[in-house]
């Protein structure tokens, strides 16, 4: 799934996320595991407030999106910022991440990686970030929970008004397949244009989860609530789960 038109609506959809709170949590995540520095992959960095914030603390960032658009709003933010020189932004679907080297850390927030199943999907992601990922590395990802899907957003609109346009999302949830049918209707009041994106978001269980990192090489170091970053609860929406790097590739090879 990549935002097209949606990207432009992102900010102002995503306006009550506390960004300060997250960095702080990453940062501090990060901090624990020895990651003071050094290249840090945001994997799915979407309009890249979070990937501002890390490149101004000193890490050498590289963005990574298959939005073009979402991209687009992230230049023009480090241009304010003066940050354009800092920051390597890179067009790609991580399901073929294609790295210059290793990275000492990779984060994905705000359900980047819920986006990206099916399963077998989910999992090629995750082989994906191993095998640039350094012995030590630090890999920090969050998810919806099932709860999430099931009592919080099943069937559940949302409506969000632009100077120039409307957008409305509303969510089907599809418990079969442990996913949500997401769909985006865009409609510009100056011109007229309909624009509709349609997509799906996944859950899965957490052992799964702990499970496919151990396969790649992650030890689950943390995992805690993704809105308030406590203990996790029954019914937590969303998981921040901190994974480390047992080995290196040529290790395993």
């Amino acid at each position: 799934m990549a935002y097209n038109e949606f990207a432009y609506f992102y900010d102002e959809f995503n306006s009550a996320a506390d960004y300060d709170a997250l960095f702080r949590y990453v940062q501090g995540e990060l901090a624990a595991h020895g990651v003071a520095g050094g290249i840090l992959a945001d994997l799915g960095c979407g309009t890249g407030d979070l990937t501002l914030m890390l490149t101004q603390a000193g890490y050498d960032v590289i963005g990574i999106d298959r939005s073009e658009e979402m991209l687009s709003v992230l230049r023009e933010k480090a241009d304010e910022l003066g940050l354009s020189g800092r920051l390597l932004l890179l067009r790609q679907d991580l399901l073929e991440l294609d790295l210059y080297g290793t990275i000492r850390a990779a984060v994905s927030t705000f359900d980047t990686f819920s986006h990206i199943g099916p399963l077998e999907r989910f999992e090629q992601a995750i082989r994906k970030a191993a095998y640039f990922m350094e012995k030590g590395g630090v890999f920090l990802f969050d998810l919806n929970t099932p709860y999430k899907y099931e009592h919080i957003l099943a069937g559940q609109t949302f409506d969000i008004e632009a100077e120039d346009a409307t957008c409305r999302w509303t969510n089907l949830y599809e418990a079969e397949e442990a996913r949500v049918r997401i769909t985006i209707d865009i409609d510009y009041l100056d011109t007229g244009e309909h624009f509709q994106e349609t997509f799906y978001e996944y859950s899965y269980p957490l052992q799964t989860v702990l499970t496919l990192l151990e396969r790649y090489g992650f030890r689950a170091a943390r995992l805690a609530d993704g809105e308030d970053f406590g203990p996790v609860r029954a019914d937590s929406p969303r998981w921040i789960i901190t994974a480390v790097k047992q080995y290196t590739q040529e290790d395993k090879e």
